[in-house]
């Protein structure tokens, strides 16, 4: 029997899904939250608590949870290279296709409090609808008492906000559509204001091809949905659209260095992707990664490695529902670029940027997936940030794995982060994928380094200031020395495997202090991370959700007691068949967030 929401949405003619809690998941309770979208159409999150384990839970100590914004794996995941034998042959490519059947996506919550014996558990699946299967991607990337939680939707360039402060249960805020965001399409990523609004990054172009006017009084001509340019959303707390601010520039980006398909007028790489923000300097920081089709439409593979974008954007937010594009830097190129291959050049596919936190510090770091690089810029309140290589991630492969190379070519890094006291900088790497560099490539194991940032932050507000550099390839390979960040702690996730480490993480910052309440901490003692970034890229990993242990000099290590309830291995596998909200099989855990409910916490 189909009801609530899902009745509703039935009714309103939008697609909804079925599905029964078998097995282990047999005693599951059901509570469903509806909100009217801008559509005039029934969403929802339909919570499915395993009573069981809820009851298990009640020990009188307050519970910390991982929530993991997770999609359903399916046949549109399946490359094209393993089904291309389909016609007239029917043991080629018919075994890998992925499971067809429609699942809906959703947020796992899981229970990360340490020593609990429902450790590891997923006590809650919420369930979003009526969409389907739009490939869940990122949350903001560290949660506040009292935050929404922001979600985007890749496919369907969507962006849910989710009230968890009744954890493990879920409520919805409210959700964006594309039609209220025509200015940008594919969103990324979300920084949560003081205020309880956020900033998100939507990479793609507006959705309709052509010219596009924004509230700002401009007009940009872009390539479609998906396409170029993006731009950042200002969202309020119930997900509606404050305001809409193009990336790109009047005058377009420097043509040699960004293609885009179909060609613009004015080339354009305002893709950004990465985003954080320090509201004390009124700044913010976007990167670009890539025109973000070139991943959607993928195995197509680009045509060009200039679709991989070089370039940071800081803007300024002194007025924080206009923010205003203040400056575009280009990355550049370090020992290890060659002219014959530009993908894997140090400065190509700025994915992600982190900014530091303390009031002394002005600084901000960017990473390159391709590149894969690190960079650092000492003042991004500067007319004009300059930003230099400070590390390359071949430094940390070893360390990593002890059989990898030290190339840092193509380590597919994504997550990057600061730690709050501006100590540490946390780095997830899925690494090289065999045979990416040459037919007899290897490739490398990934996982998790640290970085002991402390002599750079402190080194002063300009370039000249800081001393070490990362200008030949021995020191791409062992360091940069002087101020340079230098490895203070490494662990491999998937050790012997190339490219299977984890996309994507997240710090814990909540301890629970002496009074019974969860506190906010600046030295986190524990990470998780996620191994999935988006299986039509060929990049799909293995599905699982780990945690790690952090120390307070930096070392890290997996968590050997964080283990799936149905393998009992390490990790979490969200491959299996059986989920609270019933037999859907695989899904694909792209980011997480340390959450507590708000009573809890102090």
């Amino acid at each position: 029997m189909v009801t609530g929401a899902a009745a509703l949405a039935l009714a309103a003619g939008a697609v909804t899904y079925t599905g029964s809690a078998t097995g282990a998941y047999a005693d599951v309770q059901t509570v469903t939250d509806a909100k009217t979208a801008s559509d005039g159409k029934q969403y929802w999150v339909q919570n499915h608590l395993v009573t069981k384990d809820l009851a298990r839970a009640e020990s009188g100590t307050p519970k910390k949870w991982l929530l993991v914004w997770a999609g359903d794996e399916n046949i549109a995941d399946t490359l094209v290279k393993d089904v291309k034998n389909l016609p007239g042959t029917l043991g080629g490519g018919l075994n890998k296709i992925k499971n067809a059947l429609p699942g809906p996506d959703f947020l796992a919550v899981i229970d990360a409090t340490q020593g609990s014996p429902t450790y590891g558990k997923v006590v809650n699946t919420a369930t979003v609808g009526p969409l389907v299967e739009n490939e869940p991607h990122h949350m903001q990337y560290v949660w506040h008492k009292g935050d929404t939680i922001y979600a985007g939707a890749l496919f369907a360039a969507a962006t849910y906000a989710f009230d968890v402060s009744a954890l493990p249960q879920l409520k919805l805020k409210g959700v964006s559509l594309p039609t209220n965001t025509l200015g940008g399409s594919v969103p990324d990523a979300y920084w949560v204001l003081k205020d309880g609004t956020a900033y998100g990054t939507y990479m793609g172009g507006p959705v309709v091809p052509g010219p596009h006017a924004y509230a700002d009084g401009s007009t940009q001509v872009g390539n479609g949905f998906a396409g170029s340019p993006g731009e950042v959303v200002h969202f309020g707390q119930n997900a509606q659209v404050l305001s809409e601010s193009p990336a790109a520039t009047p005058q377009g980006d420097n043509q040699k260095l960004c293609d885009n398909l179909p060609q613009l007028g004015k080339p354009t790489c305002a893709n950004p992707h990465g985003i954080q923000a320090r509201e004390d300097l009124n700044t913010l920081v976007t990167s670009d990664y890539a025109e973000p089709r070139n991943i959607i439409l993928d195995p197509v593979k680009q045509p060009s490695p200039y679709l991989r974008r070089p370039t940071v954007r800081t803007w300024d937010i002194a007025d924080r529902n206009h923010p205003k594009l203040k400056s575009v830097s280009y990355l550049q190129d370090g020992p290890r670029a060659d002219p014959a291959d530009p993908l894997h050049a140090e400065s190509r596919a700025v994915m992600e940027t982190t900014v530091t936190n303390l009031p002394g510090h002005k600084g901000a770091f960017a990473q390159t997936m391709q590149g894969g690089a690190v960079f650092y810029t000492p003042d991004i309140t500067a007319a004009e940030p300059h930003w230099i290589e400070v590390f390359d991630d071949g430094a940390a492969n070893k360390a990593i794995y002890a059989n990898n190379d030290s190339n840092g070519a193509s380590s597919n890094g994504g997550w990057i982060q600061t730690s709050p006291d501006d100590k540490y900088l946390y780095r997830a790497i899925v690494g090289r994928q065999k045979g990416t560099l040459s037919a007899d490539d290897p490739g490398t194991t990934g996982g998790v380094y640290v970085l002991d940032i402390q002599k750079l932050v402190n080194a002063g507000d300009r370039i000249e200031d800081i001393q070490g550099r990362v200008d030949t390839k021995a020191k791409a390979q062992q360091g940069g020395g002087g101020d340079l960040p230098v490895v203070v702690g490494a662990a491999p996730i998937n050790p012997g495997t190339p490219g299977a480490g984890p996309h994507w993480g997240a710090y814990d910052n909540l301890v629970l202090g002496d009074d019974g309440f969860y506190h906010e901490t600046t030295a986190p003692q524990h990470l998780a991370v996620s191994n999935y970034f988006v299986a039509r890229s060929g990049l799909d990993g293995d599905h699982k959700v780990n945690l790690l242990n952090l120390g307070p000099d930096g070392k890290v290590s997996v968590d050997q007691n964080f283990r799936d309830e149905f393998t009992g291995q390490v990790g979490i596998n969200f491959n299996r068949k059986s989920w609270p909200h019933g037999a859907f099989g695989n899904a694909k855990p792209h980011s997480e967030l340390f959450v507590a409910a708000d009573a809890d916490v102090r």
